[in-house]
């Protein structure tokens, strides 16, 4: 069964910085294609794509996060990341990591920010900014 277990939340003050990881219990470079992602929910909030990366290094930003997030993947140690600079209180959010797995040639993600894409999920890390 795959499991996706992030770290890396924690509490920040506006205009800081914080890396978010993600292990996963499977390795992406058995299957042919692959997309992995982050997402974050608000309190009272739908959940929302962050960032995404697939097996060609192909990446996709919310629009929000542009400039500011940078989502990596370190395959000898099985883990993916989400870099985040210039934090700010609208960031606050469980952050959570997603990923899909195929034989396929490609994942054929048409949104690959959207949250139907994904078919496997993390429990979620609290990540707190403050003014």
């Amino acid at each position: 069964r795959v499991q996706l277990v992030e770290s890396g939340g924690g509490s920040v003050q506006s205009g800081g910085s914080l890396t978010l990881s993600c292990a996963s219990s499977e390795y992406p470079y058995v299957y042919s294609s692959y997309i992995m992602g982050w997402f974050r929910q608000a309190p009272g909030k739908q959940r929302e794509g962050v960032a995404s990366i697939d097996n060609d290094g192909n990446t996709n930003y919310a629009d929000s996060v542009k400039g500011r997030f940078t989502i990596s993947r370190d395959n000898a140690k099985n883990i993916l990341y989400l870099q985040m600079h210039s934090l700010e209180p609208g960031d606050t959010a469980i952050y959570y990591c997603a990923a899909t797995y195929t034989w396929e040639s490609s994942v054929k993600a048409t949104n690959p920010l959207a949250n139907h894409e994904y078919n496997y999920w993390g429990q979620g890390t609290q990540v707190t900014v403050s003014s």
